[in-house]
């Protein structure tokens, strides 16, 4: 099954303070990422939110890459090949942002990834939680608290809108560790998690309960 992913990022003002949001939609819920950058360009933070969410799935893994910003679509589907076949670099120099689109292309290059435009602020729910995230990022960066967001929504996942699975909500600091070990694993979030799920289950709450307390018990000191 193709992972549906949205990334946005932008500045304010452009160059400036910018952030980059995520959101990774599959079967068992969703995924958020976010973060910011003091001097940046709207531009950078729209390449880095498509990188930081290809980060999160392992080599091979088929997802569909939705953005709003037609510089990451078209460097990717039509651009990039001929800046590689030219060392990098256009008629008028080396190409702009080049440290970000070789990354860019490298993990794109060992991923199946179907790359689509979206209009922004045209009522996609996802795409406007990404850009909401961007913006999050962004206040972050200048140091923030998220709390000075307005609150906003719960946005459902995929598997709710067709009535399948009820979402499972997971904050920020979580997802990412889930992400990290997912990559680890070699596998992505949403396998990882559903994986982590089936095993507590099958441990039943006893046994979860006994290990639990295990891990959070202090290390034996020596006679």
């Amino acid at each position: 099954m193709r992972m549906v992913v949205y990334a946005d990022g932008g500045c304010d003002p452009n160059p400036g303070p910018g952030g980059w949001g995520v959101v990774i939609s599959g079967p068992n819920g969703m995924l958020e990422l976010c973060g910011g950058d003091l001097g940046t360009t709207n531009n950078r933070m729209e390449l880095t939110a498509a990188i930081r969410a290809l980060e999160h799935f392992p080599d091979g893994a088929q997802l569909e890459m939705r953005c709003d910003s037609q510089y990451v679509i078209k460097s990717v589907t039509e651009w990039m090949r001929g800046w590689k076949a030219k060392g990098w670099r256009t008629t008028t120099g080396e190409v702009k942002n080049v440290d970000l689109m070789k990354r860019l292309d490298e993990l794109a290059s060992s991923r199946d990834v179907r790359w689509t435009w979206v209009r922004g602020h045209a009522g996609d729910p996802l795409n406007e939680r990404a850009d909401r995230l961007a913006a999050q990022g962004r206040r972050e960066a200048r140091g923030l608290s998220r709390s000075s967001a307005p609150a906003t929504p719960p946005v459902p996942a995929a598997s709710e809108r067709v009535g399948r699975t009820a979402p499972v909500q997971i904050d920020l600091a979580l997802g990412l560790e889930i992400a990290r070990a997912a990559q680890r694993a070699g596998t992505t979030p949403s396998a990882f998690v559903e994986e982590a799920v089936k095993l507590v289950l099958a441990l039943g709450p006893e046994e979860t309960a006994r290990l639990q307390s295990r891990r959070k018990a202090p290390p034996a000191t020596a006679a």
